[in-house]
């Protein structure tokens, strides 16, 4: 049976080892996340558990940590609830990071730096899930809202759900931005159609819809620019 700990992997093979003396970017994925799961439980030691993560199930090697949940977690062999909290906290973290550096050049004038924001947050979902953003007269954010979530070939947008929250936010126009979990954001024919209502809904009322933004994986498409809008 092979040994839990780090001691059971060849030294040369030690994520720890390899680091100091060849640098992290020497690290496969699979020892990178080695390292921060720090041990394997019994049977399988920590980097056969990280590569177990990474390379089973979905196959999408480090994008699967974006694709687990804390039922899925627990439920595969060698992870506990403390480390299922520590996969969801770095899947997390590298989300908040890859916004983090996307916040400085933002602007809800810009769909381009408004789609590299939300892209890791929306391109790995495996539903499609709608954001509502609502602005203010200076086209600055004021409120943020998952309006809906649905499945993977189809999502319903209720207009009337959405601008009763444009309305409490006071918010004098909106943007919304859903993904497509096929990775390709080229508007299907209901996105047009249900964009083109909420456009007409919000001329009614008094709130301009500036842009919808469909994200792809690592691609995106604004009707505005497309002169859907």
């Amino acid at each position: 049976m092979k040994q839990s700990n780090i001691k059971g992997i060849h030294e040369s093979e030690r994520p720890y080892e390899k680091c100091l003396k060849h640098g992290v970017s020497a690290l496969t994925d699979a020892e990178l996340l080695a390292v921060l799961l720090r041990s394997g439980t019994s049977g399988i030691n920590v980097l056969d558990l990280a590569r177990s993560l990474l390379y089973q199930g979905s196959g999408d090697g480090i994008l699967s940590i974006h694709h687990y949940n804390y039922e899925t977690l627990i439920q595969k062999k060698g992870i506990g609830h403390v480390k299922a909290v520590q996969i969801l906290c770095l899947s997390e973290f590298t989300r908040r990071l890859s916004q983090a550096k996307a916040k400085e050049p933002l602007c809800f004038t810009n769909p381009s730096t408004i789609a590299s924001y939300y892209m890791e947050e929306l391109r790995h979902k495996k539903q499609e899930q709608v954001k509502l953003l609502m602005l203010n007269t200076k086209a600055g954010l004021i409120g943020e809202r998952d309006i809906f979530k649905g499945t993977v070939n189809a999502s319903m947008i209720t207009p009337r759900e959405l601008f009763i929250e444009a309305l409490k936010s006071q918010a004098v126009s909106i943007i919304l931005i859903h993904n497509h979990p096929s990775g390709d954001p080229t508007p299907s024919s209901e996105d047009i159609v249900i964009t083109k209502r909420i456009e007409q809904c919000g001329k009614l009322i008094g709130i301009d819809l500036l842009d919808h933004i469909i994200i792809g994986d690592k691609c995106y498409v604004s009707l505005r620019q497309k002169n859907l809008l």
